[in-house]
């Protein structure tokens, strides 16, 4: 039995993709919804401009490294490049303020029951 790696991807691609950069910044989660800001433009690289196409439409970061069959560390370094253009934004997502502002767990049960009895 032959063993591959993970990571099938080639690694000279990877580097030249990032530009030698190995370091995403942690601003980005794996549901951190992308949302285009403007279309391609010529000369920009193939990746940036597909992320661009891919995230007309609110896009996870998750699915957008499906999508590019990228590692999940290249396509952030590569939305960095474009959040600092200004060519996407980012929508992260909202975290729940306090357990106080959850719904209550005797609700949540009733309507799970509920949705059992249909």
């Amino acid at each position: 039995m032959i063993r591959r790696p993970v990571d099938t991807g080639d690694p000279d691609r990877l580097y030249t993709v990032t530009g030698g950069r190995s370091r995403a910044d942690d601003e980005f989660d794996l549901v951190t919804l992308i949302v285009s800001e403007s279309e391609p433009t010529t000369g920009m690289q193939s990746e940036h401009a597909r992320i661009l196409d891919l995230c007309r439409h609110p896009t996870a970061l998750v699915e957008i490294a499906a999508e590019l069959k990228l590692p999940i560390t290249v396509v952030r370094i590569l939305l960095g490049d474009l959040l600092a253009t200004g060519r996407i934004t980012a929508r992260h997502p909202r975290a729940a303020r306090s357990a106080a502002s959850l719904p209550d767990s005797a609700l949540l049960k009733e309507v799970l029951h509920g949705l059992r009895n249909l």
